[in-house]
């Protein structure tokens, strides 16, 4: 890049400092970030532990009154856990240069990542400054460029024979397949009020083809050592041992593999994350199909839709994990094209299928809005939590939304009598009025799935996969 480390701190510093000095409403926050800077600004940084020791402190506390505060309230709190972040990013930088202990490399990254999983990146111009400074803290420090990890040959689409799907007894309709895409005029005004497959739309994307994401070599490469994101733990988040945390991203895709016969798996998911704001290069291995610019109106089911309130009306998440990986049954407010990508397991260092579906073969359940009363979904949020705790989405201790979430179990296999037997006990209404009318497909490499907001759907992992959920 053609901004080296300390030149991108300096004109930061500058900016920070710029900013506070034409608002009039600068905080006590603000003010302490400011002179932290240009103590490390100085020709002579001083020792870095007491400034060290106040951004620790700055950005803990930020920290809390984000999950304290209503999302109206969070912004200044994320500029201030932002800037904190990148602070601290230079002051394992500058205890780098110091010691050469590249342990300070990788902190100071895991730093800037924070910034952005945490916070956002927020704050003008943040978020290019942040993926700036990794590429030259990675360049500078580690002597990394992405050529250090680049597949040594393009992968060839996938072109298997698609898998038989199997039935599932709680689902008795099946996802239409359109033989070929529609205009977008049909789509909005004939096809969008119910879910359809395009099955290998997706197989003119570079993810598939000359950028592989099947490939480990170059998901290191577009990301770079050192490189932090948050997964999942565990299998379901219903359930009590179900946690979240921040991992390296060499370790995850590690984990991804085959492990030895006889030795349990620790289940890690990355869901439902912004992927994309972290690694750009794989947002360029994409092509938004043309649908997602449409200007859709509520469908007659679900009046309150209304698109994503960003600047683009468009939200890309990410959902890579191992066979297995499930997300249980629940709804989303906003039009939705998933795509899905296949991988191999690490040992083989390429992943094989997509979501959007790029790698991997994904079971998707479906049911329209109006099994919602059917559904038994969890109650409304408690206002009370243990912060000790880590956060269930389905408990819905502080969001209303995640009352969206079932307690049934809607991917059970036929085979599963004395399962499937205590289930129709326990949730006759599912059986009677929802099961009619669910569907249930399971996408391979290279397919697109469409469905509207406000249905009910589950997805399971049936291989190693890549998805890509494309809301709208």
């Amino acid at each position: 890049m053609s901004i080296g480390v300390r030149e991108a701190f300096m004109s930061f510093t500058e900016d920070l400092t710029e900013s506070a000095s034409s608002s009039k409403e600068a905080t006590a926050n603000s003010l302490a970030l400011i002179e932290a800077a240009h103590k490390l600004a100085g020709d002579t940084p001083p020792s870095t532990s007491g400034i060290r020791t106040c951004l620790n402190g700055l950005v803990g506390h930020a920290h809390s009154a984000m999950a304290s505060s209503l999302p109206q309230e969070t912004s200044e709190w994320r500029c201030i856990y932002t800037d904190g972040c990148i602070l601290l990013a230079y002051v394992d930088v500058l205890d780098f240069w110091r010691s050469g202990n590249a342990a300070y490399v990788f902190a100071a990254i895991a730093h800037l990542d924070h910034a952005i999983v945490i916070a956002g990146a927020a704050g003008d111009g943040r978020l290019d400054l942040i993926i700036d400074l990794i590429e030259a803290i990675q360049s500078e420090c580690l002597h990394f460029t992405a050529a250090d990890y680049a597949p040594h040959s393009a992968a060839s689409p996938l072109h298997e024979p698609r898998t038989v799907r199997q039935s599932f007894p709680t689902a008795g309709k099946k996802v239409s397949f359109l033989d070929d895409p529609p205009s977008l005029a049909t789509f909005a005004s004939r096809l969008s009020r119910e879910p359809f497959v395009l099955s290998g739309y997706l197989e003119d994307w570079p993810a598939l083809n000359d950028h592989p994401w099947r490939s480990l070599d170059y998901l290191r490469s577009v990301a770079g050592p050192g490189r932090v994101v948050p997964v999942e733990v565990g299998s379901d988040y219903r359930n009590d041992d179900w946690s979240q945390r921040m991992m390296s991203w060499d370790d995850f895709l590690d984990s991804l593999g085959a492990t030895p016969p006889n030795e349990p798996r620790q289940m890690l998911y990355l869901a439902q994350h912004n992927l994309f704001k972290q690694f750009p290069a794989l947002q360029r291995d994409i092509i938004l199909p043309d649908y997602a610019y449409s200007a859709m109106n509520p469908p007659d089911n679900y009046s309150q839709y209304a698109p994503p309130r960003n600047e683009e009306q468009m939200v890309l998440n990410a959902w890579l994990g191992a066979t297995g990986t499930f997300s249980p049954a629940h709804t989303d407010p906003f039009f939705n094209l998933y795509g899905i990508f296949v991988l191999v397991h690490a040992s083989d260092r390429t992943l094989t299928s997509f979501s959007a579906q790029v790698v991997g073969r994904k079971t998707i359940w479906l049911a329209p809005p109006e099994a919602s009363p059917y559904m038994y979904s969890y109650a409304e949020p408690s206002h009370s939590r243990n912060e000790d705790q880590p956060r269930n989405p389905a408990a819905n201790h502080d969001s209303p939304s995640m009352s969206n979430t079932t307690r049934v179990d809607v991917l059970l296999p036929p085979s599963s009598t004395e399962e499937i037997s205590r289930s129709r006990s326990k949730f006759p209404a599912f059986w009677e009025k929802v099961v009619p009318h669910a569907m249930c497909v399971t996408l391979e490499p290279g397919d697109l799935l469409f469905f509207p907001p406000g249905w009910w759907h589950a997805m399971r992992s049936e291989e190693t996969s890549f998805s890509v959920s494309i809301w709208f």
